[in-house]
């Protein structure tokens, strides 16, 4: 783990495996742990540069205010940091999935698949945002430790601290990592004021697979496969496991497959996936 220089101070960036390069970018409000139970398996046909982002995993505090447009930059200043000139495969969980439609399509050149994991399109509805401030006043108020339950069951599902203890750890611990007055900052810039990214998809020239499950609330597959049918070279997979960052934790296996296919071949990927949906599996057993 090395401190990276950008636009909004320095950001710990992580690099693993070899081959071609591929930047993994976390949901909000966790950070680059949760993809511990892919990364390896990634690893193998991939250098992963696993980011952390802004305001998360321990960085220090940002430079500056910023929005989801910022963070394309970020994405930039490390890959030129580092000396990356070739395209990269983007691989984005929530969050990481928005900055990686917005880098997409600014920067086709330097993209060259997208996935986009739990990643929901259109903006929040008035009564999301509603939930979303009631939980920041409470995180203002009392800090991580009280409603870190809650957000385990929001990004993995209601069951996931029973059927799988450790992996609702995993994003606890990643939540709590973070500074509350830098977590707040993340939670107005890149979830209250994210703006809808519809208008966007039908510009991105890059393959892309987006994701969403039946038990994801604020990603619904019917929202989903109205997002999907805009992009011009893309497709939506089902996966399992509930919340955002469910895939991750409780469907690795599926998730690693999926995204090596997609790494290997996006073209056939995209033909062989696309609308499918994983079935027949406990997303509890995958890890």
């Amino acid at each position: 783990m090395t401190l990276t220089p950008t636009r909004l101070g320095s950001l710990h960036v992580r690099t693993l495996g070899s081959g071609p390069p591929a930047l993994l970018w976390h949901s909000l409000f966790v950070d680059s742990t949760t993809w511990a139970r892919v990364e390896n398996r990634l690893a193998q046909s991939r250098t992963l540069l696993l980011v952390d982002g802004p305001c998360h995993g321990g960085n220090p505090p940002p430079t500056r205010r910023f929005t989801l447009d910022h963070c394309v930059g970020v994405a930039e200043d490390v890959l030129d940091h580092l000396g990356i000139d070739e395209p990269v495969d983007w691989l984005g969980n929530a969050w990481g999935g928005h900055v990686g439609i917005l880098f997409a399509a600014a920067h086709p050149r330097r993209c060259r698949t997208l996935a986009a994991v739990g990643a929901p399109i259109p903006a929040l509805t008035p009564a999301e945002r509603r939930r979303v401030r009631s939980l920041t006043v409470l995180y203002l108020l009392v800090g991580a430790r009280p409603i870190r339950s809650l957000l385990v069951d929001v990004l993995l599902g209601p069951d996931a601290r029973a059927a799988d203890p450790a992996g609702a750890a995993l994003v606890g611990d990643a939540f709590r990592r973070a500074r509350r007055t830098d977590m707040l900052h993340a939670v107005s810039a890149l979830s209250l004021a994210r703006p809808n990214l519809t208008p966007v998809l039908a510009t991105i020239e890059t393959p892309t697979l987006l994701t969403t499950g039946p038990a994801d609330p604020m990603w619904t597959v019917a929202d989903a496969k109205t997002a999907a049918h805009r992009l011009r070279n893309g497709s939506l997979v089902l996966f399992p496991a509930a919340g955002h960052v469910g895939p991750l934790i409780r469907a690795p296996e599926l998730l690693a497959d999926l995204v090596t296919a997609f790494w290997r071949d996006p073209a056939a990927t995209l033909e062989t996936f696309g609308g499918a949906a994983f079935e027949g599996r406990d997303p509890g057993t995958e890890h």
